[in-house]
């Protein structure tokens, strides 16, 4: 029984093969529109999967622990709009406070994002080279124990040097590439925004990033004390607060409390200042990459809609074509169940041959991606193949069930009749 089966189901598939072959240049423009569907859908899978990863990298290289208090809860780097300006600026004073009171909190680090927008145009300079492309950052010496980072040459200031407001400075990797590209930074002096700071440290390149940037591979840091004397107009001030293990919810909101009676925020108002963690700001963003991904669907969906309705017309000609083979293979002892699996499985030939194409389309586009756009995380994960290929067979076995009853239903008689 199961040999005839075999049989069965092998001589359906050369059927339909053949079927496919013959006429093989309506069979490319009908399943067009799932080659492009598919294809889109898979690239941008591909993509988004790449970006979201390298996302969840950055900000989980700030600490797991970690609990971010800022004026605004977004890129301090960023502008502020008229409310958010309204806010009083976080103080550095906040920190003993914080550490003194929650009971959660293990250690703090303080920070100052020195802007462009109060001390002009932030650039790095030497003798022959200069770059633009900085974050300027004072920060305790103790940052590197809540948020380690890998330093490629030297080492990070101490904190006996920040009390002295030592002008020293660690640079990331690509500062440290634009300003000395002999690769021999240490021990040699930087001007950045009009001071001039020795360099005791590089940064490895960090991991993650958003399109394959790391906002910590073109910071320029140096002590807190430092930048508070020689920037004293900057108020864009930082508290980063590591929380005991499997305590950080506990203390986010003893934080939040604390803050909330410091600056007198009235009871019901929300919080004047920014309060977050790695963990939500990940949550955050793939809540927006998930909306790109649920677009691109829907837009992809229109061509395989379209390709879908194409697979069906063809079918449906593919039938009336047939009707004498129909009536023949019926006459001959054929089942119902034989003429629908034998059209079910054209139909799936025809998708699955255009899934598969799609596939194979958005493998090349996007590892071709990733070599025009190396900043652009590219891979392409297994559940974006495997969904791809599997939706297109489902449209081939839905779009191709009408035809294939049709066909099914016909009468023998009739149809051997037919011309």
């Amino acid at each position: 029984m199961q040999g005839i089966v075999a049989n069965l189901a092998g001589e359906n598939l050369g059927m339909a093969l053949d079927a496919v072959w013959t006429h093989r240049f309506r069979s490319a423009l009908t399943i067009l529109g799932i080659v492009i569907g598919i294809t889109t859908v898979v690239t941008v899978g591909s993509l988004t999967s790449g970006l979201k990863s390298g996302i969840e990298t950055f900000f989980l290289e700030f600490g797991p622990d970690n609990i971010f208090v800022q004026r605004v809860a977004k890129d301090p780097n960023a502008p502020l709009t008229p409310k958010e300006q309204k806010r009083k600026p976080i103080s550095p004073d906040y920190a003993p406070l914080i550490k003194q009171s929650v009971r959660d909190v293990v250690d703090v680090s303080t920070w100052l994002y020195i802007t462009s927008e109060a001390n002009g145009p932030i650039t790095g300079r030497v003798p022959g080279f200069e770059t633009d492309n900085i974050f300027f950052v004072g920060a305790t010496a103790n940052s590197l124990d809540l948020a380690p980072r890998d330093l490629a040459q030297g080492r990070f200031y101490t904190p006996d040097e920040e009390a002295r407001g030592m002008r020293v400075c660690a640079l990331g990797s690509l500062v440290a590439e634009a300003l000395f590209p002999d690769g021999k930074p240490l021990g040699r002096t930087v001007n950045v925004a009009g001071g001039e700071y020795t360099v005791v440290g590089v940064f490895a390149k960090a991991k993650g990033g958003f399109f394959g940037q790391n906002g910590e591979d073109i910071q320029v840091m140096i002590p807190l004390a430092t930048a508070r004397q020689h920037f004293p107009n900057e108020d864009r001030y930082g508290i980063t607060a590591k929380a005991k293990p499997g305590k950080k919810d506990d203390a986010q909101e003893e934080i939040r409390q604390l803050l909330r009676r410091t600056r007198r925020t009235p009871i019901g108002a929300e919080d004047d200042f920014g309060i977050t963690t790695a963990d939500q700001i990940v949550k955050q963003l793939d809540k927006i990459l998930n909306v790109v991904v649920l677009v691109s669907i829907a837009l992809s969906s229109l061509g395989l809609l379209v390709g879908g309705i194409g697979v069906m017309n063809i079918m449906l000609v593919s039938v009336t074509e047939r009707t004498k083979e129909i009536g023949i293979r019926k006459a001959l002892g054929a089942r119902r169940t034989d003429i629908v699996t034998q059209f079910l499985m054209e139909a799936i030939m025809l998708t699955g041959l255009g899934g598969a194409l799609g596939v194979v389309f958005a493998v090349l586009i996007t590892l071709l991606i990733g070599l025009l756009v190396p900043a652009l995380p590219s891979t392409v994960p297994t559940w974006a193949v495997t969904m791809g290929f599997g939706v297109s067979v489902t449209i081939g076995l839905f779009f191709g069930t009408w035809p294939a009853v049709k066909a099914a239903g016909l009468d023998p008689v009739d149809a051997l009749r037919y011309e």
